[in-house]
């Protein structure tokens, strides 16, 4: 046994990579995961592991903060019906990026088995995909997370329901591996004297699921506890965070650790995982952060602007137009540079989606006459359209009185003496002789037509 854990031998970005058991921290695991474990040691003592079947490389160590992996959830135990489908999930967190191996009863499960479906998501979740269970899969199922800061496993138990329980021995090669040497070292550590303790973080307070609007600020709170204090680590899709222009860390006297992010964007959506550690331990939190798409903004603009008008006095008028924008524009009506309220009488105004405005003024006065103003405002600009409203007066004439036909006579003279005119001293000069205007009776009468 190697005195300190190592899960690279020569190199750890060789092809070859060996566990061994890390006997420098006591591991709180229950009798028979520590059989198991002690079973999967042994077979990697004697069988290097394959390579991860994943993307993920460690060639290129991050220069930043490393964490050990870190389990965000762990395998669940099923009960399951042969012929049944059967998923083992699980979700790691790390820096770097963790290799992850699944091992069924202690034995690494090869990628050229296909029976078995490996899923690994961008968000940490690792899955083992067993499209039809068979009763050669009852057993335990192990998923290990290792990067070059350490190393965590955790197993599921699959129990396959095909009748009585079928008696299961533990392997021979667990039953050989002398368990001593582990159990000595786990005393000799725990007969150390301690001369500080320690307390493994424990978060406090941890937000839930979040949703931000684009454009805006986004504020995550939480507050840890443990000894020596936690150092913080957040990372979003299992990549680490830095501080930079759009990401701050914050710690706030009262404890409280925050990440704002300011201004957010459509790529910030995703898993948010919160890493809390120090030399007594880690502990974790996940939420998932949901940005609303930020909403388009078009300053107010008319589509059809006010005309001028001219009306008579007591006649109802509508001044019309139309304005588009986004958002929806709040509306202003003003006469003469004064704001025209809505409980004004006579005056009524309306609105509807389609951007239409109409000032209803009824019946009119005279006093409505000036110049009007419509403006339109929202969050992106201002517009305003002016028309000039004038009013006329109503004017009463009376008819004229209608004319007397006279009757027509051989002579116009002879109808002008009957209506007691002196014909003679009107059209004769003294002394003459009366003037002859018509030389027959047609003349006359055409004549008679035009008076």
């Amino acid at each position: 046994m190697h005195s300190e854990v190592s899960f690279i031998r020569n190199n750890w970005t060789k092809r070859r990579l060996f566990l061994i058991m890390d006997t420098s921290h006591e591991y709180k695991i229950s009798n028979f995961e520590q059989r198991l474990l002690s079973e999967i040691e042994f077979r990697l003592e004697r069988t290097p592991v394959e390579e991860s079947d994943d993307e993920v490389q460690h060639e290129d160590v991050p220069t930043g903060k490393c964490i050990a992996p870190i389990f965000n959830k762990k395998l669940k135990n099923f009960r399951a019906m042969e012929g049944v489908p059967v998923t083992f999930s699980c979700k790691i967190v790390g820096v770097p990026v963790p290799k992850v191996y699944w091992f069924k009863d202690g034995k690494q499960i090869l990628r050229k088995n296909t029976h078995y479906r490996k899923i690994r998501e961008g968000d940490g979740t690792c899955a083992l995909h067993i499209e039809a269970v068979t009763s050669n899969d009852d057993g335990n199922f192990t998923i290990m997370a290792a990067n070059p800061q350490g190393r965590i496993s955790c197993s599921g138990h699959l129990i396959i329901q095909t009748g009585p329980t079928r008696n299961r021995q533990t392997p021979i090669a667990a039953q050989s591996l002398p368990l001593c040497r582990v159990r000595a070292r786990i005393q000799e550590v725990e007969s150390e004297q301690t001369q500080e303790r320690f307390f493994q973080p424990c978060f406090l307070q941890a937000p839930g699921d979040m949703m931000a609007h684009e454009g805006k600020l986004c504020r995550m709170d939480c507050k840890v506890s443990g000894l020596p204090n936690p150092e913080l680590m957040w990372l979003v899709n299992t990549r680490p965070i830095y501080p930079d222009l759009y990401h701050r860390m914050l710690v706030r006297e009262n404890g409280v650790h925050s990440l704002v992010i300011e201004p957010v964007t459509q790529k910030d959506a995703g898993t948010y995982t919160c890493i809390a550690s120090n030399k007594a331990g880690q502990s974790s939190f996940s939420l998932e952060l949901s940005v609303v798409e930020k909403e388009m903004k078009h300053p107010p603009q008319f589509v059809e602007k006010l005309q001028n008008m001219g009306i008579p006095e007591g006649t109802p008028v509508r001044l019309e137009c139309r304005v588009v924008g986004m958002p929806s524009p709040v509306i202003f009506w003003k006469k003469d540079n004064e704001t025209i309220p809505r409980t004004k009488d006579r005056f009524s105004m309306h609105q509807d989606a389609s951007g239409y405005l109409c000032l209803l003024i009824q019946p009119t006065t005279k006093e409505d006459a000036g110049w009007y103003t419509v403006s339109a405002k929202n969050e992106a600009g201002i517009v305003s359209c002016t028309c000039r409203l004038d009013i006329y007066a109503q004017w009463h004439q009376s008819l004229p009185a209608p004319v007397k036909k006279v009757p027509r006579t051989g002579s116009r003279y002879a109808a002008l003496t009957g209506q007691g005119l002196d014909i003679k001293s009107a059209f004769c000069a003294p002394d003459t002789s009366p003037i002859l205007f018509a030389s027959s009776p047609t003349e006359a009468t055409m004549e008679s037509d035009e008076l």
